[in-house]
């Protein structure tokens, strides 16, 4: 919905436009919108619903989202953040800071994690790109996140909606940084 907004500037959608497009039943769909209307984040009428207040949306996604729940693999690698980010596996997703400093063209802090999504079935390729290190306990700087169907057709990188929510997700210092920098663009492309 907030993607639609930004990309078409459409805010009015179906239940059945979404059942559709994401192959679940109606009934799911219904239900998945029971809390954003209840808190006023969309507005349904008899034949459609629209998205009425894209803050509301966008952070009880942000609240709900589990990122760690979608790590797959996290590994350690003693080189700058470019070189980490340059080994990405083909069909890898670039994620979080990576994919906002692609977004904002220029970071608003430095980071030291590089997120990727990978499908499960290219983690053994990830893991042969980024081993285990010798050394044991040392802090993951490299991560495999599992990867959404969908999430290819957007691009290399994830969409500023999907980069926010999971860096809000993230506990690093310098995240506030970055869900500040991605709400300011938001605050352009919504308005």
């Amino acid at each position: 919905l907030l993607y639609c907004a930004i990309t078409e500037k459409r805010y009015q959608h179906t239940q059945q436009e979404m059942a559709n497009r994401f192959h679940y039943s109606l009934s799911t769909v219904h239900h998945a919108l029971q809390v954003p209307v209840e808190l006023g984040a969309i507005r349904k009428t008899s034949k459609f619903f629209v998205l009425q207040d894209w803050r509301k949306m966008l952070y009880y996604w942000a609240s709900v989202r589990g990122l760690s729940r979608d790590i797959l693999y996290a590994t350690f690698l003693n080189v700058p953040v470019g070189e980490r980010e340059g080994l990405a596996i083909p069909n890898s997703v670039y994620a979080a800071y990576t994919a906002a400093k692609r977004i904002l063209k220029e970071p608003p802090a430095d980071y030291d994690k590089v997120y990727f999504y990978v499908t499960p079935g290219n983690i053994p390729i990830f893991k042969k790109r980024f081993p285990q290190p010798l050394r044991k306990n040392l802090p993951a700087n490299i991560f495999a996140l599992k990867m959404p169907d969908e999430m290819l057709r957007y691009g290399p990188d994830t969409t500023i909606i999907q980069t926010f929510v999971d860096i809000w997700n993230l506990s690093d210092w310098y995240a506030h940084d970055f869900t500040q920098a991605l709400e300011e663009k938001l605050n352009v492309l919504l308005s």
